[in-house]
């Protein structure tokens, strides 16, 4: 399908509509975005809308639970202050959220070691056992050995690379490692670099929750590698202080499979929208680096 992009004009429509005290403040295009297109509003929120099939759902999701997370996190998010309606302006929800200060990772990378400190502490507050009526997620927390045929389609986009066979090497000693057995925990359920946000070298926010689901959190953990610079991995487990060897195993797995993602979206896009993400790439490169390098 064409890329669905709106305007401005939309935006303050809808605004005026359901939310006219905030209709007046300035408004500004944000450049990013796969399921929605965004824009910040005034110096302290963001508008959110809905531009994928299944981008209404996250948006339901993030609405209800994030607001129910969100105050036992460490780091800021962008919870939800107010929640547009479908109307005949726009038939699908929206949201405006808090507006999280910084730049994403994938154009400003952390590169602070003490990050490892911050990224463990937020997913232990994180990583609590979710009630049972959590929202669930067919390619998240979930036991690796379901995804073995995502590996081998994503493995093609380095298939001539000389790290293939170190990737398979990990990825199979990650479906070996036991499944979680313990009960499922919250998970943000899509923690890559463009989804925190850094300033500094720092990591100082977590944005889109829309995956967020109960799970094995050996699929947040993998992190580590994702977002992390090089040589900071035992310092976040050490922070974690909740991950034993098999769950670190199946955190290496998912890291791999999640940074074969990465490069692929950033050169060839995703279903559903065209184009790559050209800092995905790199991103993914580096990253794939890191979870296969030698501990």
């Amino acid at each position: 399908m064409d890329e669905v992009r709106f305007g401005q004009d939309l935006v303050r429509a809808l605004l005026r509509d359901q939310h006219p005290d905030l209709a007046d403040l300035a408004l500004r295009d944000v450049a990013g975005g796969w399921d929605n297109q965004q824009w910040r509003l005034g110096t302290e929120l963001a508008v959110r809308l809905p531009r994928t099939e299944r981008a209404p759902a996250l948006l339901r999701t993030e609405q209800k639970w994030l607001l129910v997370l969100a105050e036992r996190l460490p780091l800021p998010t962008p919870v939800p202050v107010r929640v547009g309606e479908p109307s005949a302006l726009f038939e699908h929800t929206w949201t405006i959220t808090r507006w999280v200060v910084g730049e994403p990772a994938d154009r400003a990378p952390i590169t602070r070691a003490d990050a490892a400190d911050t990224l463990a502490g937020f997913l232990r507050a994180l990583h609590r056992p979710a009630p049972a009526q959590a929202p669930v997620n067919p390619t998240r927390g979930i036991p690796l050995a379901e995804l073995s045929e995502a590996f081998t389609t994503a493995l093609e986009v380095i298939a001539d690379d000389a790290s293939a066979g170190a990737a398979r090497e990990v990825w199979a000693k990650a479906v070996a490692a036991p499944a979680w057995d313990g009960a499922p925990t919250w998970l943000h359920g899509d923690l890559h670099p463009a989804n925190v946000v850094v300033r500094d070298g720092a990591l100082v926010g977590v944005l889109d929750f829309g995956d967020m689901c109960a799970g094995d959190p050996a699929s947040d953990l993998s992190a580590a590698w994702i977002l992390l610079p090089a040589g900071t991995v035992s310092r976040f487990f050490g922070a974690y202080e909740d991950a034993d060897e098999v769950t670190i195993a199946r955190a290496r797995g998912w890291a791999v499979l999640r940074a074969l993602h990465l490069i692929s979206i950033g050169r060839n896009g995703r279903r559903g929208l065209p184009g790559g993400k050209p800092t995905w790439e790199p991103a993914g490169r580096a990253a794939l680096e890191r979870a296969l390098a030698v501990d």
